[in-house]
């Protein structure tokens, strides 16, 4: 097996703009298991509030590099299941061992969808039809701002506002005055309780569908009592980071949770996340970081068990250093069926010299 750690800025097409900041590109770091001349890759984002950074991150990978040195391809399950216990125990409010326990798992998951020939949807049993559509982010900024990012981005079939602001009601006004289409609100925690009761009866005449993280995770005790208050389901997104979650997300009053595969893991405890929400009844939302396609090919593989998809990361970027499922108004684009392009996360390095930072033979 031969590992390859690639280390990239992913540059935006315009300032990112949520309740906790503003960014202006993303540090990213690829991950590529090889075996002969196929190829697995996988993703991690560095992230400030999951306190992963991009050293922190490149030693959690580099550790486990010889036991993936050893393995012999087989089903990814067997090998996380085998690794998973060696990237336990993050510090309070770290996911840096998550994180990198992601971008290994959606490479082994890559790389064995490779060699069996098949996408990985369809090694899963799914087919590629009545899928949910992505929404398009319109990330938080001056008003005019957000304006002249949804009129650049028309056509989109949902649109994710972020707020978490004192004019987060003329946000949607003014936004909601440029078009018809359902709005999803995600306050990504910026919302006090008593705010938040102020504002989950008024936004619902701007055509919302669904909240997102309206409180900081410390408050999820009271979401039950914000529900009661709520004509629109509230959706956990910082408050569901793995499986272990997602009891308490439907116990404390959730309608659903947002996964994401940096947050949980990668595509294997995704997949047990999706299957214990669907148990206790909650719908399940995939979300995405500002990753590149390879990150995005990953997710996509999951849209045939997803009630909502947040799948515009790559299609923020002003630069990808990869190419594979691609997003077009909220439509998925998968490679054409049967086609070589098509297998695993259906992922490829568009210049695989660019970014390598470490190569490990075995």
């Amino acid at each position: 097996m031969r590992i390859e750690i690639r280390r990239f800025d992913l540059p935006l097409t315009r300032p990112f703009g949520i309740s906790r900041g503003t960014s202006l590109s993303q540090r990213t770091i690829l991950v590529s298991l090889g075996a002969g001349d196929v190829v697995g890759h996988g993703e991690a984002t560095t992230n400030d509030y999951y306190g992963v950074s991009e050293a922190g991150l490149i030693e959690a990978i580099t550790a486990i590099v010889p036991i993936l040195q050893g393995w012999a391809p087989g089903p990814p399950e067997e090998l996380f299941d085998a690794i998973e216990p060696l990237l336990a125990g993050d510090a309070p409010g770290s996911g840096v061992r998550r994180f990198a326990l992601c971008a290994i798992d959606q490479a082994m998951h890559d790389l064995w969808g490779k060699l069996q020939e098949q996408p990985l949807y369809s090694m899963w049993g799914g087919e590629l039809a009545d899928l949910p559509v992505s929404n398009y982010t319109v990330a938080l900024d001056a008003i005019p701002a957000m304006v002249e990012n949804l009129r650049e981005n028309a056509g989109w079939p949902r649109y994710k506002i972020k707020l978490g602001r004192e004019d987060d009601l003329e946000i949607l006004a003014a936004l909601r005055a440029e078009t018809d289409v359902p709005f999803r609100v995600d306050a990504n925690a910026g919302w006090s309780f008593d705010r938040a009761c102020e504002l989950v009866e008024a936004i619902t005449r701007f055509g919302v569908e669904l909240i997102e993280q309206p409180l900081a995770v410390e408050d999820d005790r009271r979401v039950a009592e914000l529900a009661k208050a709520s004509p629109l389901p509230l959706f956990a997104d910082e408050s569901c980071r793995i499986v272990a979650d997602v009891d308490r997300c439907a116990d404390a009053g959730f309608a659903g949770v947002n996964l994401k595969l940096v947050k949980c893991g990668g595509l294997t405890p995704a997949r047990r996340l999706i299957e214990r929400a669907k148990a206790r009844g909650l719908a399940v939302m995939a979300g995405c970081m500002t990753e590149s396609s390879v990150g995005i090919s990953a997710l996509a593989q999951l849209l045939p068990w997803l009630d909502y998809v947040d799948l515009d990361g790559a299609y923020l970027l002003a630069e990808d250093p990869a190419e594979g499922v691609s997003v077009d108004h909220g439509i998925a684009i998968f490679p054409p069926a049967g086609t070589l392009a098509a297998n695993g996360t259906g992922a490829r390095l568009i210049d695989p010299s660019a970014g390598l930072i470490a190569t490990f033979d075995g």
